[in-house]
């Protein structure tokens, strides 16, 4: 990154405030990202497990297909998904709080028995499937905020500091040979100056 600068100590100490901040920044933002990192990794996991126990249920649903024909499917529904908010690292993660379901009344005498458990059967992979869901929201913000932040680590470690770096170097040389080039020009005068007095 070419860093425009003049040759002066104000620019000089512009830059070098400049540097001071990223360098002061960049372990907090390194932190940052190994923590968002080690999030991305749980929620992960949690998602994996959650599509594990969801395939479980599902074939247990499976295992009594036939029964299901007589299933009355409008009897259990999903009426609302509660979501919280959660902050990991300064990212906000959705969480999920409660799941109610609307049951509608019906007469356990002129269904069959095992309706109860169906209606418990399809709440928990209801249930397990809109958690799966929200883990894998999660997973996709705190992810996009690991790729943001390992952006600007980069950013900072491999172009902005060694730029500023490069800048501030490049001046005090400047600064350096521009003082060298008045200190020799006055060598000269006064050398010029005993000469010529030496003469008269």
């Amino acid at each position: 990154m070419a860093i425009k600068f003049q040759y002066n100590k104000t620019a000089l100490q512009q830059l070098e405030k400049q540097l001071n901040i990223r360098v002061r920044a960049l372990p907090t933002i390194k932190n940052k990202e190994s923590a968002l990192r080690i999030e991305v990794k749980k929620a992960k996991d949690e998602t994996l497990r959650l599509e594990e126990l969801l395939k479980r249920k599902l074939d247990r649903y499976n295992n009594m297909v036939a029964l299901w024909g007589e299933f009355d499917s409008t009897l259990v529904a999903v009426e609302d998904v509660e979501l919280g908010v959660k902050k990991i690292a300064g990212v906000k993660t959705p969480v999920l709080n409660n799941i109610v379901f609307a049951t509608k009344p019906f007469s356990v005498f002129n269904n069959p028995k095992w309706y109860l458990d169906g209606i418990a059967l399809v709440k928990e992979i209801a249930s397990v499937g809109i958690e799966k869901e929200v883990f894998i929201r999660k997973m996709q913000l705190l992810d996009r905020a690991r790729k943001k932040t390992t952006q600007k680590v980069n950013l900072f470690e491999k172009v902005q500091i060694p730029g500023y770096e490069d800048a501030i170097r490049k001046i005090k040389r400047f600064m350096e040979d521009e003082d060298n080039l008045s200190k020799s020009a006055q060598k000269i005068v006064k050398t010029r100056q005993m000469t010529q007095e030496e003469k008269v």
